[in-house]
């Protein structure tokens, strides 16, 4: 079944599709740029006003660019933004609900390189947890920097929500021992998939298998993907943690305290598309 539907995906990628996914994403992004340089409503910076319909429309055209090339990472922050409002809300509400989560929503931390000391971080002693993030950057060579600012959610809070969820992407790898191969950003979508329930997340735990080759497949289903899925459902609120505080709290402990095992086997960081 999954070479069959592999299959088709491949074809999909070649067919008239995906030239309307680029068309349609191209024109809903201009009109709506032009209509907020001219009537600019203030929910927050870079936002872009766009109706159902053209939310609509973004979603099929940066779903199908994404399923086309997963590396596409403007693609698949749209088809987030589009598509997940009602589980933006129900996350906003954990972290309204839990204290240090509370604290997170008030002061709306940013991480970037502009407010990290990742030199006085890489100084922190071995599996201290910024010690661990900062050896994640630079054995997977990624920066904080990478993640795209949110433009289409139409609500000040749950915008920051999203955007909060994108800036801890890499700390949960940190916190999961995922690098960042296809691998191990599958299990990591499978976790935040049972975790956030974000449909953007469930697309790329469904489709994401399919980028895998027959062992690596195997590895997904037989041990990372059942744990991964385990913890999602058990682990508290990953966006109610306040990282950027616990950066000399050891690793271990941290997983404790937030529910999550070690994973079953290690990953080597490699950035082979195709592994």
């Amino acid at each position: 079944m999954w070479l069959s539907f592999s299959r088709h995906v491949q074809r999909l990628n070649h067919s008239p599709y995906v030239l309307l996914s680029k068309v349609c994403v191209h024109q809903v992004h201009s009109s709506s740029t032009e209509f907020t340089d001219s009537c600019y409503d203030g929910l927050y910076p870079g936002h872009i006003h766009t109706t159902p319909i053209q939310k609509a429309l973004l979603a099929v055209g940066s779903g199908v660019a994404a399923l086309q090339n997963p590396y596409r990472h403007d693609m698949v922050a749209v088809l987030g933004e589009t598509t997940g409002h009602l589980a933006l809300i129900n996350l906003r509400d954990k972290m309204r609900n839990d204290p240090e989560g509370n604290t997170i929503l008030t002061e709306r931390p940013r991480i970037r390189l502009s407010t990290l000391n990742l030199s006085e971080m890489a100084c922190l002693p071995d599996r201290s947890f910024g010690r661990e993030y900062c050896r994640f950057l630079e054995d997977n060579h990624v920066t904080p920097d990478s993640r795209a600012d949110v433009k289409y959610v139409d609500n000040e809070e749950l915008a920051y929500v999203m955007q909060r969820y994108r800036e801890v992407h890499d700390l949960l790898h940190t916190l999961l021992g995922m690098p960042t191969n296809m691998l191990g950003e599958v299990a990591v979508k499978w976790f935040e998939a049972a975790q956030t329930g974000l449909p953007m997340c469930m697309l790329g735990a469904v489709l994401g298998p399919l980028r895998l080759n027959p062992s690596r497949l195997q590895q997904l289903f037989t041990s990372l993907g059942p744990w991964a899925l385990h913890n999602g459902r058990r682990a508290r609120c990953v966006l109610s943690i306040f990282y950027e505080r616990r950066w000399e709290q050891n690793i271990e402990d941290l997983r404790q305290e937030l529910n999550i095992e070690p994973p079953p086997v290690i990953l080597s960081a490699t950035k082979k598309r195709n592994t």
